[in-house]
């Protein structure tokens, strides 16, 4: 397969779990399918039940036509810009894949970081609702579905710390005089 943007060879990258294709000349990188999730997913393990779902608000996004042509099925693709995060992805209409190009990956991690760092206890327990119904419904197999789970009951947890300092204070003195430490 050959860039978008430049036309070179295509070269094969590990993202660790994730096998990717990647411009020598740009870096741009080449994501089939779920690759973009399990990116993601192994460069901020804690971010995995906030998913990137570019279709998920379409109302947050602008689409435009895009001048590249997806490497597989040469049509042009479509550049969906993801609300204020100033990240542009380039996505084969006909789901092959999607093209990000050097950077976009980590900004649209830093975004999902700062959006799960912004949620209040509130957030995290309606989030952690929704992701106990996915475990039933959800797509991404019952283990992956479990390890989001427990992701957002860790995040919330953080946070009922972090909004009730004095409960904090209470649990470490607790622990602290425990006699089973």
């Amino acid at each position: 397969m050959n860039c978008p943007v430049d036309t070179a060879m295509l070269e094969t990258h590990v993202l660790d779990p994730v096998t990717v294709e990647e411009c020598p000349q740009c870096r741009g990188l080449w994501f089939n399918q779920d690759e973009l999730r399990r990116a993601k997913d192994a460069a901020k393990p804690d971010l995995n039940w906030l998913d990137f779902d570019l279709w998920s608000e379409k109302d947050k996004f602008d689409v435009t036509w895009s001048s590249r042509e997806c490497p597989q099925c040469k049509k042009k693709m479509a550049t969906i810009g993801y609300g204020n995060t100033g990240v542009g992805v380039d996505y084969c209409i006909e789901g092959h894949g999607m093209w990000l190009e050097k950077g976009e990956l980590e900004a649209i991690v830093e975004r999902l970081d700062a959006e799960a760092n912004s949620k209040t206890l509130a957030e995290y327990v309606s989030a952690s609702l929704a992701e106990a119904r996915e475990i039933l419904a959800g797509g991404e197999g019952l283990a992956s579905e479990w390890r989001d789970l427990a992701s957002v009951i860790r995040l919330l947890e953080y946070r009922l710390l972090i909004e009730n300092p004095r409960f904090a204070q209470l649990l470490s003195a607790l622990q602290s005089s425990s006699p089973f430490r």
